[in-house]
């Protein structure tokens, strides 16, 4: 599976960021986190944007974002947790490169989530509980799922590197 292209997907917490970083370093690509930018684009991070201007708001920043980086190759993208979920979003990415789905537990999103009020959707447990079933079936679109649970990004890059041979 040959790409120039691929998009880290999976919840919260799961370490697409770092992991997207590692794999970027290794494969001497670039990296973009779309959260990060989001919030350069908008002067104001992700939880500003959702207190002041909603979930609906933001996500349509994050549509125009992914749309905006399509032209842009030889690159490893760290998505949002929610950003897979919207079906046009998951269209483009799996039309654009590989998806790559970092799939942790439940348990091991709550130990690593700070509850500092970074991450909006992270403060109702609850409500995060049943968002995180609610994605599992939107993560299953992926072309590769990785168990991220136990292992460490550079272990997790090398999987990546070996399943994808790039």
């Amino acid at each position: 599976m040959r790409t120039d292209k691929i998009y880290l997907v999976g919840f919260m917490g799961a370490g697409k960021s770092t992991v997207a970083r590692a794999l970027g370093t290794k494969l001497g690509w670039r990296v973009d986190d779309v959260d990060d930018l989001i919030e350069q684009r908008e002067g104001m991070t992700v939880a500003d944007i959702f207190s002041r201007r909603g979930e609906t708001y933001f996500r349509r920043v994050e549509r125009a974002v992914l749309a905006a980086r399509i032209p842009v190759r030889h690159t490893v993208v760290a998505t949002g947790g929610g950003t897979f979920v919207d079906p046009a979003n998951r269209s483009l990415i799996n039309g654009d490169g590989v998806s790559i789905w970092l799939d942790v537990s439940l348990t091991q999103v709550i130990e690593r989530l700070p509850r500092d009020g970074r991450r909006p959707l992270a403060t109702d447990r609850s409500g995060m509980a049943r968002l995180f079933r609610h994605r599992q079936g939107a993560y299953n679109h992926a072309h590769v799922r990785l168990d991220a649970g136990a292992a460490a990004a550079g272990e997790l890059v090398e999987r990546i590197i070996d399943r994808l041979g790039v």
